[in-house]
């Protein structure tokens, strides 16, 4: 049997794609098993988010039951409204004497300017994500978020290089999971672990490279974010989790040059199904390196779309 080396390589995680090939955008859920914590670290000038602010360490709700990410800029948040509808459904949430209220973060990346801007993930792509949703190996590239993501926008859309979904995992003998699933729709190129270029600015088949673009002033600046989430069976607080979503950022920075930038709104969610026992240097370490790979994998996997060419056919 195929080891599985992503996200839903934690136990109890199910991951769930809606895809709308004709407008090129959609979202992916992640569905969290009873007593998830979660964290969220958000940098870049430009976010989309939504009930961010309740994964801070000093807030009262602890847990969450899923995440959301999507395209479609600020309007595809509306995505998680079904995503909120079906847990709701399945008595789901935060108790309160009048019902459950389902928790539900999510992330957006713009995807307007490839496909169809009239029409973006809504409550009812939301809901197909959670149906979707499963424990098998999550399917990777032009798919869920990740439908419309492209790399490199500096010189416009057409000498952009598909970006994509792509998800990466660990697994250790004693027992220990730290994976990765993020949506690659960024400013800067994606490059490999030598820092090579993998996806970004094009023209003529050769990349021209981000920062040279930058240095000499070159190139009109739009809307970019890598948005994702890191998980793990470790067992850690709030705080901890939380610091597990700021060392993500780092892979962030280790495989996307330029990142967190003023045009980018980089956000990355964490979460902990709290199974095994680890230190917190651990996780951090693992959880950079893991964020790394997705992205790289996005990028791998990606395929073209809306005249938008995938990075295997640049080489």
């Amino acid at each position: 049997m195929m080891m599985n080396e992503t996200l839903t390589a934690v136990r109890g995680i199910q991951v769930g794609h809606a895809t709308d090939h004709e407008a090129i955008t959609g979202c992916t859920v992640v569905l969290c098993p009873p007593q998830t914590v979660g964290g969220v670290d958000q940098r870049g000038s430009a976010p989309g988010t939504r009930e961010t602010d309740l994964l801070r360490p000093s807030r009262l709700v602890q847990h969450v039951n899923a995440i959301v990410l999507a395209g479609g800029s600020a309007y595809g948040l509306a995505a998680a409204d079904g995503v909120m509808r079906y847990l709701e459904e399945r008595s789901i949430g935060y108790p309160t004497p009048s019902g459950v209220v389902p928790i539900v973060p999510a992330a957006i990346l713009y995807d307007l300017d490839i496909g169809r801007a009239d029409r973006r993930p809504d409550a009812a792509m939301g809901y197909a994500a959670c149906q979707a949703a499963s424990e098998a190996p999550v399917p990777q590239g032009s798919l869920g978020a990740g439908t419309g993501a492209v790399v490199g926008r500096l010189m416009g859309i057409r000498n952009a290089t598909k970006g994509g979904i792509g998800s990466a995992a660990l697994q250790f003998g004693n027992g220990l999971v730290v994976a990765a699933l993020v949506a690659v729709n960024a400013l800067g190129d994606v490059v490999d672990e030598q820092g090579r270029i993998m996806a970004g600015v094009h023209q003529n088949g050769q990349f021209l490279g981000a920062l040279n673009l930058l240095r000499t002033q070159q190139g009109t600046l739009l809307t970019n974010t890598v948005i994702g989430v890191v998980a793990t069976n470790a067992r850690l607080s709030k705080e901890e989790v939380n610091a597990v979503a700021s060392a993500a950022h780092n892979g962030i920075a280790q495989a996307v040059r330029p990142s967190h930038t003023p045009f980018d709104g980089d956000t990355i969610f964490a979460l902990a199904t709290g199974q095994v026992e680890t230190s917190l240097l651990a996780v951090s370490a693992l959880a950079a390196e893991v964020t790394a790979a997705a992205i790289r994998n996005a990028v791998r996997y990606a395929e073209s779309l809306g005249d938008v060419p995938a990075a295997r056919e640049l080489r």
